[in-house]
């Protein structure tokens, strides 16, 4: 849709023509943006709720960059997953108020207009080698508007850390849950709480772990009725599901 377009859909709202619903609707289904090597879908939080995300890895810097400026030319949060330094530092001169999440490995930029949080999901895992799929999925959470609990380090090798944080995960209206070796600790979360737990199979593990299919596998046999499973290593897309639940 080019700008007179536009402009005809407002006037055409304005003398009554069509109503607000309807153009709505049209706007919805808006065509994206050809930038030549990527096509960006600007209407998707018309029509998901939730913003297109830009994966990174396989991209050029320059790739990374130029997509990153035109959406954050909408004003709507912008995120770019599995993002290298170099990327960011070519974000950076485009969009120099962009953030750079390290661990997580996401550069991102807030809406320009802030809300309050829509709803509130803990993000757990089992080890500290698990931290940088956590938080994938405990920024992308916090940028998709959400409070994000913390909860590190609570494997099953020492079921007493999980138990003392009942009260934390009792709060949660979705739990995020990221683990390697076998894991378990998605079906004991889902044994304590009464909320959706999306468990994320890490690729932590040694060699019998086969690089998080071991974990993948442990999780889709989940005994707890409350486990889903998302892709190995996949905490962004726990945590974009975590957010169309929550706020839903």
């Amino acid at each position: 849709m080019t700008r007179e377009s536009l402009l005809q859909l407002l006037e055409a709202i304005q003398r009554g023509e069509t109503s607000p619903a309807n153009a709505l609707a049209q706007l919805a289904r808006l065509p994206y943006e050809d930038t030549g090597f990527a096509k960006i879908d600007h209407h998707r939080t018309l029509r998901l709720g939730l913003p297109e995300v830009i994966f990174a890895q396989g991209k050029s810097p320059h790739q990374v960059a130029d997509i990153f400026a035109r959406m954050a030319e909408s004003g709507g949060c912008v995120i770019a997953t599995r993002a290298g330094k170099d990327s960011f530092e070519a974000v950076r001169e485009r969009v120099p108020t962009a953030n750079y999440h390290a661990e997580a490995r996401i550069i991102a930029l807030p809406a320009v207009v802030s809300v309050a949080p829509a709803g509130r999901i803990a993000v757990v895992c089992a080890g500290t080698s698990d931290l940088p799929v956590a938080e994938e999925a405990a920024v992308t959470a916090e940028y998709l508007g959400l409070r994000v609990d913390r909860v590190v380090d609570v494997g099953v090798a020492g079921l007493h850390r999980i138990l003392a944080q009942t009260d934390i995960l009792s709060q949660a209206q979705a739990v995020v849950v990221c683990a390697g070796m076998e894991g378990a600790l998605p079906s004991v979360v889902g044994g304590l709480v009464a909320a959706p737990v999306i468990g994320v199979p890490t690729s932590v593990g040694y060699g019998a772990a086969f690089s998080g299919v071991a974990a993948l596998l442990g999780m889709l046999n989940s005994c707890s009725p409350n486990v889903c499973v998302v892709n190995i290593d996949n905490g962004f897309g726990a945590a974009y599901v975590a957010a169309m639940m929550v706020r839903r």
